[in-house]
């Protein structure tokens, strides 16, 4: 098989990772850092295209690489609203979406537009591939116990879905024919029951929900949560915060540095190791219900995200699930390798691309009463 030649684009908050790939191996790559300073020059989170696109160009120059002979450029994706599982060639209604109407305000968005950009430049194929919106969840996973609020898949969808299809290989199986139970354990922990290729259930990493993770409170008993709100002491801006990005370990620890809260908990810090082993408990307990998602038919359990470095955090799990199913590590994330592959996929005809439409993958309940 050729080896493509896949140049990836991972848009963050404050920086842009990008890679080279010739074929599985990373040949270059840079997390390119931005000045805060500059990034609040921009009005709009979409006015940073241009500037996020020559800061690229300029490392690749530094690199000593070229994009000349580059056979796609594969972007994460973002704000491209609930859609399905898969590699997306980049055409006009996902731009306009993304750029129009984005489902989230968030730097992910120009993630197709500079890998659009850059592909007509050099006359190469553009793809997104497994966006953070895709959405496979079954209807029974959407409800809640309050009519007008349901249960939204925000998974950690790109690593996940690489992790997935690694294990597979590993075991020389298809993914498409697996139950796992995926755990991505970073500075956002998504717990995911994945039938036979498809991400039918998981925890909310956004709203509050599953397990308490770094930064994130994950779920809480709400009435308590609406006597804070009514409170008085916070705005919603606050409370908002308090749920997204300053909960979890942050909130009770002062850091969302895992590291840090290990080497507390082994000088001898008791509030930091109860925090510590209370969101490990919190993991498995999540584990155990994705289980019964899947009817107790678990043919492995996956350990992924940074997290699953620390080897007290696998010993913990592994003590509290393996009575479910084999628990394999693979730590780290893979979502730059994820887009590098995607892409490959496509090229080499293993898969075949799909048709970004703008129509969302659920939109409410035809049974529901009117």
């Amino acid at each position: 098989m050729k080896d493509y030649k896949i140049f990836v684009i991972n848009p963050g908050s404050t920086s842009t990772k990008v890679a080279m790939f010739k074929g599985k191996e990373k040949i270059y790559s840079e997390n390119i850092q931005h000045d805060v300073s500059e990034l609040k020059a921009f009005k709009e989170v979409r006015d940073q295209l241009d500037y996020r696109r020559d800061m690229i160009l300029e490392s690749v120059k530094k690199s000593g690489e070229t994009l000349t002979d580059v056979d796609a450029f594969s972007s994460r994706g973002g704000g491209c609203g609930t859609t399905e599982s898969g590699v997306f060639t980049i055409n006009e209604t996902l731009l306009d979406y993304v750029t129009n109407r984005p489902s989230v305000v968030h730097p992910a968005i120009l993630g197709a537009p500079i890998a659009s950009a850059l592909a007509e430049k050099y006359h190469a194929k553009a793809f997104i591939v497994n966006p953070p919106e895709v959405d496979e969840f079954k209807d029974l996973a959407r409800v809640t116990g309050l009519k007008g609020v349901y249960r939204k898949s925000a998974i950690h969808a790109l690593n996940q879905k690489e992790i997935g299809l690694r294990y597979a290989q590993k075991v020389g199986k298809n993914y498409s024919d697996l139950n796992l139970i995926i755990c991505h354990i970073g500075g956002g922990i998504s717990i995911t029951a994945h039938e036979k290729g498809r991400m039918v259930d998981s925890n909310d990493i956004a709203r509050g929900d599953g397990p308490m993770a770094p930064t994130r409170c994950g779920s809480l008993p709400v009435r308590d949560v609406v006597e804070m709100c009514y409170s008085g002491k916070y705005s919603e801006k606050e409370m908002l915060e308090k749920v997204t990005k300053n909960g979890g370990l942050a909130d009770h620890l002062g850091t969302s540095d895992a590291r840090e809260v290990k080497e507390r908990t082994d000088a001898g810090d008791a509030y930091a190791a109860l925090i510590y082993d209370a969101m490990i408990y919190q993991i498995g307990k999540e584990v155990g219900a994705m289980a019964a998602v899947l009817h107790g038919n678990v043919d492995g359990i996956i350990l992924t995200g940074g997290i699953s470095y620390d080897t007290y955090v696998v010993q913990r799990l592994k003590e509290m699930i393996s009575f479910v199913a084999p628990v394999t590590v693979m730590a780290g994330e893979f979502e730059m390798e994820a887009l590098a592959s995607g892409a490959i996929r496509v090229l080499s005809g293993k898969e075949e691309a799909k048709t970004f439409t703008g129509i969302p993958v659920w939109d409410g309940f035809d049974c529901l009463p009117r």
